[in-house]
C-alpha cells in the first residue's frame, strides 16, 4: 500500500475578538491509497476543520499536508468534496449540475461528446440515469445527495472527502446510501475521508476510524483498525463479534475516555 495523503504536525488557529482560538494541534495522519478513513468525535472537535484542510479550503497555521506527493496549497479537482448540504444549483438539471463539474475539469482537452459520456457514467454509478433531466426540487433528499456524490466522482478525484453526507437523511435512506457508497468504493477503489457523528456508520464503512479528542486544541486521540472483511453486509455484521467489539471501542472512547478527560480538565 502507498502513502497517499500525509498530514504532518498540523495545527489550526483562528483569530477571534478574544484572541487566537486553537482548533487543532499536533495532527499526524497517513492515509493509504484506496483506504476509507472515518473521522469521528464530539461536536467542536475539529473534524470538519481537518477535512477542510485536506480539501485545501483552508491553510494550516502549522505543519504541512501532502496528497500524492504534492503539498496541498488550495482546492483542486484531485480532491472531490461532498458536503451535508448537497449544494446543487436549483436552476440546473441533475445532468447539468454534474456536467458543470466535468466541463470545468476536462473541458479544455475533451469534446462535448466525451464530457457527456463522463456525466452519464457518473450518474449511472449512483443509480440516477432515470433522473438526469429532473431538477433538484423534483427529487428527494437522498437523490440530491447521490447527485452530489456523482458530481464529485465525475471529476475522477484521487481522494473523495465527505462531510457528514448522510447526516440530514432519514435512517432508511441513510442506510441505502451507505450500502451504495460501499459498492462505489469497491468498484472505483477510491480513497475516502468521511466526517461522521454516527458510530455504526463509521464501523460499517471504514478501514480505520480516527477518533478526535474534544476541542479546543483537539488532536487525534486513538485510531482503530476495522479489520472486517469486504464486501460488508450490515445484517450479517449486526451479530459479528468483531463488529460489536469495534463499535464498543469507539463508544468507550467517545463517552467514557473523553468524559474522563473533561472531568480532569475541569
Amino acid at each position: 500500500m502507498k502513502k497517499f495523503v500525509q498530514v504532518e504536525s498540523v495545527g489550526m488557529r483562528f483569530d477571534t475578538k478574544k484572541g487566537p482560538f486553537v482548533a487543532l494541534r499536533d495532527i499526524d495522519l497517513t492515509i493509504e491509497k484506496g483506504e476509507f478513513i472515518a473521522l469521528i468525535g464530539h461536536s467542536g472537535c475539529g473534524k470538519s476543520t481537518l477535512l477542510n484542510l485536506i480539501a485545501g479550503l483552508t491553510t494550516p497555521s502549522d505543519g504541512v499536508l501532502i496528497c500524492d506527493g504534492r503539498e496541498i496549497a488550495g482546492p483542486g479537482p484531485e480532491r472531490g468534496v461532498v458536503f451535508q448540504n448537497h449544494s446543487l444549483l436549483p436552476w440546473l438539471t441533475c445532468f447539468e449540475n454534474v456536467y458543470l463539474a466535468v466541463e470545468r475539469v476536462f473541458g479544455a482537452k475533451e469534446g462535448k461528446a466525451k464530457l457527456k459520456v463522463r456525466t452519464q457514467e457518473a450518474l449511472a454509478l449512483v443509480g440516477l440515469t432515470h433522473a438526469e433531466q429532473k431538477y433538484p426540487h423534483e427529487i428527494s433528499g437522498g437523490m440530491k445527495q447521490r447527485v452530489g456524490i456523482a458530481r464529485a466522482l465525475s471529476m475522477q478525484p484521487k481522494v473523495l472527502l465527505m462531510d457528514e453526507p448522510f447526516g440530514a437523511l432519514d435512517a432508511l435512506t441513510r442506510a441505502k446510501l451507505q450500502d451504495e457508497l460501499m459498492k462505489i468504493c469497491d468498484a472505483t477503489q477510491a480513497t475516502v475521508v468521511m466526517v461522521t457523528h454516527d458510530v455504526d456508520e463509521a464501523v460499517l464503512l471504514s478501514d480505520r476510524i480516527v477518533m478526535m479528542t474534544n476541542g479546543p486544541a483537539a488532536t487525534i486521540g486513538e485510531i482503530l483498525a476495522v479489520d472486517l472483511p469486504r464486501p460488508r453486509n450490515r445484517l450479517e455484521l449486526a451479530h459479528d463479534p468483531r463488529y460489536i467489539e469495534c463499535r464498543a471501542a469507539v463508544l468507550s472512547f467517545l463517552y467514557e475516555k473523553q468524559a474522563h478527560h473533561e472531568k480532569l480538565a475541569a
